[in-house]
């Protein structure tokens, strides 16, 4: 898709705002889907994990969360935009599925015009993360190492196109430097790698990677945003690492159909808001390092997406990221 094209797609995409409800008075009788485009464990995992069962207090019907990971979530994206437009099939995404696959792959089984964006419900940066045998403890460690020995420094991502992945190449394209990046079908897997050595350092989700520093298992570097928070005990913003020019965090937000009424879109979007204003789930969600970032309307989430997708994009084509 060009990129003239984009703001034209997501302004389609929202089409489905305008239809009308008919037929039985939505949730109904049977659960909804929550699909998720990752594996288990995973940040986008803990996210729909710790609003499901709220989520499907307030619409006062059960919210099932599914795992479809593969293809940076495209999988999972093109099952939800093929679904049948009524509430009962619901995405949760970050900017990887929706703006930059799509943008970048004319190939992709659907197009920005299949869904119909609701809310963005939550935001957070990446923990960078080193095995703790690695000899890299700090980031200007990795900077160094990476400079010195170009290609030899093993980054493990969620996939091609996810966050880690151009969080990953957005910190090469800064910092003058080349790590190999290796993608994985999820966070909890890429984590993995790193822990067992088999990678050397990682750009994650915090929920994937904040227990294994809490263990010792890993040995965090920092956080992505520029300024520390205190979510993350212990680990610099990019600004006290060093590095103040860099800066990235990400967003999950919810998607359905395009077709699908609008009183189901505002239905979902109600039970959503209600949800993120639950202490429980703030407090979960920020034990795991995410924080919760409500959308103030559908429309407002379209046109957040217009303005976000200029960013993604733009970092795929001065990156030279590659989508598979």
């Amino acid at each position: 898709m060009k990129r003239r094209d984009f703001a034209g797609a997501l302004a389609l995409a929202g089409l489905g705002l305008g239809a009308q409800a008919q037929g039985t008075p939505y949730p109904g009788a049977k659960p909804v889907r929550l699909v998720v485009g990752f594996t288990p464990g995973g940040a986008a995992d803990y996210v729909a994990r710790s609003l499901s069962d709220t989520l499907g207090r307030t619409l006062g019907q059960t919210v099932v969360v599914e795992n479809k990971p593969g293809a940076g979530a495209s999988i999972a994206t093109d099952l939800v935009a093929k679904a049948a437009p009524d509430g009962y099939t619901v995405l949760l995404a970050s900017p990887g599925s929706i703006l930059v696959n799509p943008a970048l792959n004319p190939k992709l089984p659907y197009t920005l015009r299949d869904l119909a964006p609701v809310a963005k419900v939550t935001s957070s940066p990446l923990v960078i993360a080193a095995n703790p045998g690695s000899g890299i403890n700090s980031i200007q460690d990795l900077i160094a190492r990476a400079k010195k020995a170009p290609g030899q420094i093993n980054c493990a991502t969620a996939g091609n196109g996810s966050a880690p992945h151009l969080g990953a190449a957005l910190f090469s394209q800064v910092t003058g430097t080349q790590m190999t990046l290796v993608p994985f079908r999820g966070g909890a897997p890429a984590i993995q790698s790193v822990v067992a050595g088999d990678t050397h350092v990682t750009f994650g989700t915090p929920p994937s990677v904040l227990p294994m520093i809490q263990q010792g298992r890993l040995k965090g570097l920092g956080v992505s945003a520029r300024e520390s928070s205190s979510m993350f005990q212990g680990l610099p913003g990019m600004a006290e690492a060093g590095l103040p020019d860099y800066g990235i965090d990400f967003w999950y937000g919810l998607f359905v159909p395009a077709a699908t009424p609008q009183a189901v879109v505002r239905k979902i979007f109600d039970a959503a808001a209600a949800t993120m204003e639950q202490a429980t789930v703030r407090a979960a969600l920020a034990r795991e390092g995410t924080a919760v970032d409500m959308s103030r309307s559908p429309e407002q989430f379209v046109a957040f997406l217009e303005q976000d997708a200029k960013f993604w994009v733009k970092l795929v084509r001065d990156a030279g990221v590659k989508l598979d």
